[in-house]
């Protein structure tokens, strides 16, 4: 059998994300019939049925799902292979594509950046910032080198490396704050009166299990999609929200008549780095590390 083409591979494995012909297409930057005729390539060549169709649908086999989870692997290799020849095997050079969250993107950004720059001048950074599902998905497909996440969060086949701390405040009008202890039982304020942001954010998770949220009448129904709405809903005088420390030391209570307070118990988030086990940078990541912890509020000591 010759050698599969890793280029057909990709088109598999992005068709069977896409469940979609012409949007796995789109995706690839190839036609319809370009990415059929590779399926079509990928299945003579191996003798095995890879996608049962019945006019426009189609499901993948069984060996054809086996065979996507062995591809995304092979693709994930093939990656660190480039990366490592660009780089002629120097850890502190090539291109490295770091994936953040939107609850940290904004707030550390211009720091990792500039601290990046200043540390190592011959790497090409790319940062890309999405959900954390998003970005897992695109770590192990290769598409992405390195995470920075909130955590604790589940992340199979992958290392996790601690930077810090990220406490948690609780956020309120200045108004409504006059009434409040330094730092309020949760379950003394009102019904229906805290925000939160919407649930593929993991900070509303790590809110929740942080500051003993979990099930309580408390929590409104009214969701947010980012940190600054939540702002708005409270300088409104409509409730109380949690942000994190990283984000009111980037003045996101600027203009606001909003003030914030400790939030119960110290509550806090963790930052981390996440990459891909069997990775061939680990050296540069774990100096990533070093350099990255203290723009964490509370670094952590990195070895």
């Amino acid at each position: 059998m010759k050698l599969p083409n890793l280029k057909h591979l990709h088109y598999l494995t992005v068709l069977h994300k896409e469940q979609h012909f012409h949007r796995a297409a789109d995706k690839c930057n190839v036609s319809q019939s370009t990415l059929s005729a590779a399926v079509q390539n990928l299945e003579d060549s191996l003798g095995q049925q890879l996608l049962e169709r019945e006019h426009k649908n189609f499901v993948f086999t069984d060996f054809g799902e086996a065979l996507v989870e062995k591809s995304k692997a092979l693709l994930s290799h093939t990656h660190e292979w480039i990366e490592f020849a660009e780089s002629a095997g120097d850890w502190k050079s090539g291109t490295l594509r770091i994936g953040v969250i939107p609850t940290i993107a904004p707030f550390l950004f211009e720091g990792l950046i500039r601290t990046i720059n200043q540390s190592l001048p011959d790497i090409t950074l790319q940062l890309h910032e999405d959900t954390t599902d998003n970005l897992l998905a695109r770590l192990e497909e290769g598409e992405l080198n390195l995470l920075i996440l909130a955590l604790p969060m589940q992340t199979p086949g992958c290392r996790q490396l601690l930077l810090g701390h990220d406490p948690f405040h609780l956020i309120a009008h200045r108004n409504t704050a006059m009434g409040l202890e330094l730092a309020p039982d949760v379950d003394s304020l009102p019904k229906d009166s805290i925000f939160l942001l919407q649930k593929e954010h993991c900070l509303t998770e790590h809110a929740v299990s942080a500051c003993g949220l979990k099930h309580k009448e408390q929590v409104s129904s009214l969701t947010a999609n980012s940190l600054h709405t939540l702002v708005s809903l409270v300088n409104s005088e409509m409730g109380y929200t949690f942000l994190p420390e990283m984000a009111l030391q980037k003045n996101i209570l600027a203009g606001t008549d909003v003030v914030s307070l400790p939030a119960e118990d110290n509550a806090f988030r963790d930052i981390g780095l996440v990459w891909r086990s069997g990775t061939t940078r680990v050296q540069l990541f774990r100096h990533l590390a070093k350099v990255i912890a203290p723009l964490i509020p509370q670094a952590a000591e990195i070895r």
